[in-house]
């Protein structure tokens, strides 16, 4: 089948190029992981790259980079790429999750308690 306008794969490596313009990261790069929430700073602006606009309208509430690459349907390196863009002009922010490491005393009182039953 010949690759047409019309035969474009949603999925396929090509839309992803165009999405990131080529790049595997981004001039700025952040310390971003799976984990890492996400919180838009401001409002999509008409004429912005549907996928940045996306981030911005489902960050209203914090969101884990993971998160958003599931509601996007894009994998998370790509995801990457644009938060890292937003980043670096300020419509995001990203925050460390509060419970980073275990609390050891939580999870010892749990198993003396599970002990005890």
């Amino acid at each position: 089948m010949s690759k047409s306008g019309q035969d474009w794969d949603e999925g396929g490596p090509e839309r992803l190029y165009v999405i990131t313009g080529g790049r595997a990261q981004s001039d700025e790069q952040a310390e971003l992981d799976l984990v890492t929430l996400i919180v838009a700073r401001e409002d999509s602006q008409l004429g912005m790259q549907p996928e940045l606009a996306a981030i911005l309208r489902i960050c209203r509430t914090p969101l884990s980079v993971a998160e958003i690459s599931a509601h996007l349907a894009l994998p998370a390196s790509v995801v990457g790429v644009l938060l890292n863009d937003l980043l670096a002009d300020g419509r995001v922010e990203a925050r460390v999750p509060a419970a980073k490491h275990p609390d050891i005393a939580l999870i010892e009182a749990v198993i003396h308690g599970l002990q005890k039953l």
